[in-house]
């Protein structure tokens, strides 16, 4: 038997099983493969791939793993499963304070983009809060899974205003009505 912290092995890539448009869930039941369990689960894993993409944040792909195998199983208090933790989000707070103290105080709305880490933080942070409403719509959902999305998506946020001060790239503000409002 695998143990917890062991990598999973993979044998396959592929098994023909999801040909039919069904797919299997950790406990091993099938789903259609429109699912709104299968859906949440895809939402993770595409922001998972945008993490991984921005670069540096390992441990948080881990974790989005984790809560991916977390959507995988249907919710159960008293389960033995791998289950997100309050720890998880809790440390999450710990680095957005820590990445926002050496920041400039937020005067407007930041619009999206400046250098290509930043960008692509941004990026991942809009489809982080795609994948926190796909999780909050699942019923029988870990009510934590969607907090740990919420704090995850304002970390990426505060990450990406930091990777633009690293670089020297000035934050481009919102002016409500935008070209319309120079004289």
């Amino acid at each position: 038997m695998r143990k917890r912290d062991e990598p999973v092995r993979l044998t396959r890539i592929y098994t023909g099983g999801g040909d039919n448009g069904e797919t299997s869930l950790g406990d091993g039941s099938r789903v259609s493969k429109l699912d709104p369990r299968v859906a949440a689960i895809g939402d993770v894993d595409e922001l998972n791939s945008l993490v991984g993409w921005a670069g540096g944040l390992e441990r948080i792909q881990n974790e989005l793993f984790d809560l991916g195998a977390d959507l995988a199983v249907p919710f159960d208090p008293a389960g033995e499963r791998l289950r997100i933790t309050a720890e998880a989000t809790t440390r999450l707070e710990q680095e957005i304070d820590e990445a926002n103290a050496a920041l400039p105080q937020l005067k407007s709305f930041v619009l999206p983009g400046g250098n290509e880490r930043a960008a692509r933080l941004f990026l991942a942070r809009a489809v982080c809060r795609r994948a926190e409403r796909t999780v909050l719509a699942l019923a029988g959902a870990n009510p934590l899974a969607a907090v740990y999305l919420n704090r995850l998506s304002d970390l990426l946020f505060v990450l990406a205003r930091a990777a633009n001060a690293e670089a020297g790239v000035d934050e481009l503000l919102w002016r409500p009505g935008g070209e319309r409002s120079r004289p």
